[in-house]
């Protein structure tokens, strides 16, 4: 059961980040298809620092209040609903943080993450999984059995690539540009790899991420896009004249540019990448060379087959994390994860 007091970790419209005493939720205030959860292993994601610096992402998630954050999580069992019969006390879970409706045309279809209802937690106003103590429904908790707190924390960008590979159709020996070197790149590049894409270039604009890329994964090429256009085309085709397939995991113009630039004749951009609501494309480049552009958002039906990818070792992401916090130092981890320049990677929040 809850021992200590329960705390989380906020943000606000002053953009301020601080950790403060909340409630603290009791077994007898589960519904019947809930559990207990403490909240064991929390990764910061780029959208948590976007949420604290920016107060919104896009034109309807908006942090509009006192609001916690976090949804890279894992945790233990510590209460179970009269309904739930798949978990346990004492079970280890990585968290799903969005819960659907499950009754529009979205959740009916099984494409869930299209769901206008749904309840994604760290989404304003959804309060996030930055807490000791919460309460989820069980169906949204996945059993992590031999994996560690950390690793099940990692499971949630890596349903977001593995959605991503099975939506481009990845197929053996196609080449791939990486447009992005923070933990969504690199575990771009390592799922591509499994695919068996070849060549894998890399691009950012902080060589200590390619660094980190290069030096775990070095079947890679990472290139520092820093320069023009046409400078930044030279480098990235020293691997292969043209590509025929780019994921952009940064949201930004000139990645976009570069990878429509670099694709093949019939080539697929896909973008993972969070933006500004309104960018310039390449509209006539797409057009002639009659390039396939595909979005992304979240994830659906992906969660037991990372679980499983994960639990065989065909895919290890343990070496992205690089820091580690507990939950009552979050201050001191949201700082170092805004710094582009501190060469952290994922930055994990734990709880004893």
């Amino acid at each position: 059961m809850t021992t200590k007091q329960n705390i989380g970790v906020f943000t606000n419209p002053k953009h301020e980040l601080y950790v403060t005493e909340i409630d603290t939720p009791q077994a007898a205030d589960l519904t019947e298809d809930e559990v207990l959860v403490h909240v064991k292993c929390t990764g910061i994601c780029g959208s948590d620092i976007h949420f604290q610096k920016h107060g919104c992402i896009g034109p309807t998630m908006v942090v509009e209040g006192e609001h916690i954050l976090g949804h890279e999580s894992s945790g233990e069992i510590l209460a179970v609903g009269n309904k739930v019969t798949n978990l346990k006390t004492g079970d280890k879970v990585a968290l799903e943080p969005g819960v659907p409706c499950k009754s529009c045309k979205a959740c009916l279809t099984g494409k869930y993450n299209g769901c206008e209802k749904v309840l994604f937690s760290s989404t304003p106003p959804v309060a996030g999984f930055l807490r000791r103590y919460i309460k989820h429904p069980a169906q949204f908790c996945h059993k992590i059995n031999s994996l560690t707190y950390q690793q099940g924390a990692l499971l949630e960008p890596l349903s977001v690539l593995y959605c991503g590979v099975r939506h481009i159709g990845l197929q053996l020996g196609q080449s791939v540009l990486v447009c992005g070197a923070g933990p969504i790149g690199y575990v771009t590049a390592k799922c591509a790899e499994l695919a068996g894409a070849f060549p894998i270039v890399v691009t950012d604009i902080e060589q200590s991420k390619l660094d980190f890329i290069k030096k775990e994964i070095p079947s890679v090429t990472t290139v520092l896009v820093t320069g023009s256009l046409q400078e930044n085309l030279k480098k990235v085709a020293s691997a292969t004249e043209s590509f025929d397939v780019a994921i952009d995991c940064t949201g930004v113009e000139p990645s976009l540019e570069l990878a429509t630039h670099a694709l093949d004749f019939g080539g697929k951009l896909h973008i993972i990448g969070v933006g500004r609501e309104f960018q310039k494309f390449p509209f006539m480049i797409l057009s002639v060379k009659e390039i396939h552009v595909t979005f992304q958002y979240r994830y659906a039906n992906t969660w037991p087959t990372v679980v499983k990818l994960m639990q065989a070792g065909i895919i290890n992401l343990d070496k992205l994390i690089t820091h580690s916090f507990a939950l009552e130092d979050a201050e001191e981890a949201f700082k170092l994860a805004a710094d582009p320049k501190s060469g952290a990677m994922k930055i994990i929040i734990e709880d004893a």
